[in-house]
């Protein structure tokens, strides 16, 4: 990104919110502070932030409200700052499509490290190409056959036949690229896991159903009849590249 990247760190408690705020803006980040869901909403009103910082625990909205809404309306990336003590939040969490976690109270150069590493993973959402730059073509390496989209690998996008670009949260793709390089071999959870370098796998595991159903709603040509990503009972998912059963 040319710019500095914007972040929006949400937070009902003024000092935690002033802290993590001052000390991304000091790496580089340019900060808006919200003081939970409302100021959240008319901040992103005025400008789309490139990423969002949320605490889950919040006594007017609770973060996973505000997740569920955020990501029904914008597709833009959310890390938690949950507490320890509740892993079942963190769970939902990335079942409603948060990108990350880190718990509270934040080791602050963790967080910055996962923000980094969320913000390389997310497409760009303000730099695109114009529609009619024919240069920057991918070559056929990079890209994946995947129903009724191609997997872009190196710009981390899935687009339809015409160049339209379809939102994909970063663990959405992290499990279409082990699948890019598994076609048609059955893969079981405890594997998917293993080469999607899940760093929490009890909450990866328990989201991975609810994010294939939601990649399928974007691939398949027919998500009742899944033929591209396919369930195979007792052994786990199988990618067909052109949805056959070969």
């Amino acid at each position: 990104m040319s710019r500095n990247p914007h972040i929006i760190v949400v937070d009902d408690e003024a000092p935690a919110r002033e802290m993590v705020g001052d000390y991304l803006k000091m790496h580089g980040f340019t900060i808006t502070l919200c003081d939970g869901g409302k100021s959240l909403r008319e901040a992103i009103g005025t400008a789309t932030p490139d990423l969002v910082v949320l605490d889950l625990n919040m006594p007017e909205e609770d973060g996973l409200s505000i997740i569920r809404d955020l990501k029904s309306r914008t597709n833009v990336p959310v890390i938690m700052l949950t507490a320890t003590a509740s892993p079942i939040d963190r769970v939902v969490g990335l079942e409603l499509g948060a990108d990350d976690y880190v718990a509270k109270p934040c080791e602050l150069r963790e967080l910055m490290a996962r923000i980094r590493s969320v913000l390389r993973r997310s497409a760009p959402k303000t730099e695109t190409a114009p529609p009619d730059a024919a240069a920057a073509k991918p070559t056929a390496g990079q890209l994946v056959r995947f129903g009724v989209k191609w997997l872009d690998l190196e710009a981390q996008a899935l687009r339809d036949d015409e160049g339209n670009e379809h939102p994909l949260t970063a663990s959405e793709f992290s499990l279409l690229k082990v699948f890019a390089a598994n076609p048609k071999r059955v893969l079981s959870r405890e594997r998917l896991l293993e080469l999607a370098n899940a760093r929490d796998s009890e909450a990866f595991d328990r989201a991975i159903d609810l994010r294939i159903m939601r990649i399928r709603r974007k691939i398949e040509p027919d998500p009742a009849r899944p033929a591209v990503i396919r369930t195979i009972r007792g052994g786990g998912y199988l990618f067909s590249p052109s949805g056959d059963k070969a």
